[in-house]
């Protein structure tokens, strides 16, 4: 083994652990900007998160390449959060109105416990991507998977699933954020119970349009993984 070689490895391994440490304090410096967007809102600036952490706000930039790096990876961590709070999304079993109860509980939960993270990812763009968009499209489309499983059970046209799928998602998410920021006395439990209504109407009136009556608290078979 040649001497140049051997003298790589104990870079190679600074090299490692410095990027291992980065990659820690990048966590660290997220899970308070987290925090300090649930003290301060959606406008939390670069200080308060630095205060938060115990850090010089100077130093935040030492672990991400500027402001919009930051916003990224917050934007991703919230997102993450968001998709496992709705995991009942993709675990769907029961009857049809336990699905569905389920899932209005998982997402108005989720707003209501954390209002302010959801105005942040509402507030701007993160590095040129809509994060709650892109956190809808993809319930939209698990969803859009789940309807076509059970129309085609029932000998119905798949081809509306995906309309019915994104008009679901619409509906909660939009009349959820609105409450969120003007609830008018409603509780989230009111708010749940409505929507797990206006859900199944609209899901009963395009199962009746094929000529199928579903009783709603009766257990369907699970679909397949999704």
């Amino acid at each position: 083994m040649s001497s140049s070689s051997a003298t790589t490895r104990p870079g190679d391994g600074r090299a490692t652990r410095w990027a291992g440490q980065r990659e820690r304090r990048r966590r660290e410096f997220v899970e308070a900007a987290l925090r300090a967007i649930a003290e301060h809102g959606p406008q939390a600036s670069t200080a308060h998160i630095a205060v938060e952490a115990g850090i010089a706000r100077p130093l935040l930039y030492k672990h991400f390449d500027g402001a919009t790096d930051l916003q990224r990876a917050i934007a991703d961590e919230a997102a993450r959060r968001l998709a496992a709070a709705l995991r009942p999304l993709w675990e769907q079993r029961g009857s049809a109105m336990r699905m569905i109860t389920l899932a209005v509980d998982a997402h108005t939960g989720w707003l209501a416990e954390n209002g302010n993270l959801y105005r942040y990812l509402n507030s701007r763009s993160h590095g040129g991507r809509d994060t709650v968009a892109d956190v809808r499209t993809v319930l939209a489309r698990q969803l859009t998977h789940l309807f076509e499983h059970y129309l085609k059970t029932f000998e119905m046209d798949p081809r509306i699933a995906e309309t019915v799928a994104f008009g679901v998602v619409g509906l909660v998410d939009s009349c959820a954020a609105q409450w969120l920021e003007n609830p008018h006395g409603v509780t989230r439990a009111e708010l749940a119970a409505q929507l797990t209504r206006w859900i199944w109407r609209l899901l009963d009136d395009t199962l009746r349009m094929g000529g199928v009556e579903l009783d709603p608290h009766v257990t369907l078979p699970p679909p397949p993984a999704l």
